[in-house]
């Protein structure tokens, strides 16, 4: 019974298996396609999106912490060209769930981030303080909003 079972599950892994696509094999469609012809879009810069929720009643006060350590952090890191832009949306949240905030970080490609937290951090610690400084404030940053998720984009430009 035990060398059945095994068996079943060993040839659906294996059919699982078989029926996946590698891009890297010759008779991969989507190689063909690229290789034959030129992409439909050129790479632009990087971006950082970090979705932020904030509790109830509390985006301005979030922001106006905002305004006292992550705008100077970020004026600072543009005039030093570490980044490109820097963008802070709000809106109304679709759901409970929802973010009603995003953080918007701009970089001018991903060879930007080789090196740059050595770059950052006489940055933050200027503006922001000591380490036992910068924990106190993401831990009041806590009674205000919640991180639900952050992404690094790619711009793209279609041709």
């Amino acid at each position: 019974m035990n060398t059945k079972i095994f068996v079943v599950l060993f040839l659906g892994l294996a059919g699982f298996c078989s029926a996946q696509t590698s891009p890297t094999t010759a008779s991969s469609p989507a190689v063909k396609v690229n290789a034959g012809m030129a992409s439909v879009y050129s790479e632009g810069a990087v971006w950082i999106v970090t979705m932020i929720k904030t509790k109830s009643g509390m985006g301005d006060d979030y922001l106006k912490q905002l305004g006292q350590t992550l705008k100077p952090v970020y004026d600072e890191e543009k005039k030093q060209k570490l980044i490109l832009d820097y963008k802070i949306m709000t809106g109304d949240a679709s759901s409970p769930q929802d973010f009603n905030m995003l953080i918007l970080v701009q970089y001018p490609n991903m060879a930007a981030f080789d090196g740059l937290r050595d770059k950052m951090d006489p940055i933050v610690e200027k503006v922001m303080g000591s380490e036992d400084q910068r924990r106190a404030t993401a831990v009041k940053r806590l009674d205000v909003r919640e991180i639900l998720g952050t992404k690094t984009m790619r711009e793209i430009t279609l041709k």
